[in-house]
């Protein structure tokens, strides 16, 4: 699971919502010739972001090489069941990290168009928002 390794703060506040801004970092590919971008916001957990991975090496045979572009960084706290109201912030429980719609989630690189595309609508069935696949001009 990817979690940091050390933090800064452990615990972090909400933050307002971002929905309808769009990104503005890594929309563009760097890496590969094919990425799976996201078209709307929400938060991806590392639970999410490994059950895609492995949908993508299991796909295509462990041919190409894949790069994951996000990293979930943002800690969200969550309060045991049955506990009455005050008494602070809940404990850390997961990660996760803030998607926004232009984002490139994966990339991948070494396998054909064909093979790209089918692993790539795969692994964006497994992600809470939806995706679409795009090419290196």
């Amino acid at each position: 699971m990817l979690i940091p390794k050390k933090v800064k703060h452990r615990k972090w506040q909400k933050g307002r919502s971002r929905k309808r801004q769009a990104e503005t970092r890594g929309m563009t590919l760097s890496h590969g010739s094919f990425g799976l971008q996201a078209l709307e916001a929400k938060y991806l957990n590392s639970k999410q972001i490994e059950a895609a991975r492995k949908t993508l090496t299991n796909f295509i045979k462990r041919e190409g090489k894949i790069w994951i572009r996000v990293f979930p960084d943002k800690p969200v706290t969550q309060r045991p069941p049955e506990v009455t109201m005050g008494g602070g912030k809940g404990n850390v429980d997961h990660y996760v990290f803030s998607v926004k719609p232009g984002r490139v989630i994966f990339e991948m690189d070494g396998v054909s168009e064909a093979t790209a595309e089918r692993a790539l609508r795969l692994a964006g069935f497994k992600l809470p928002f939806k995706t679409r696949i795009i090419k290196k001009s």
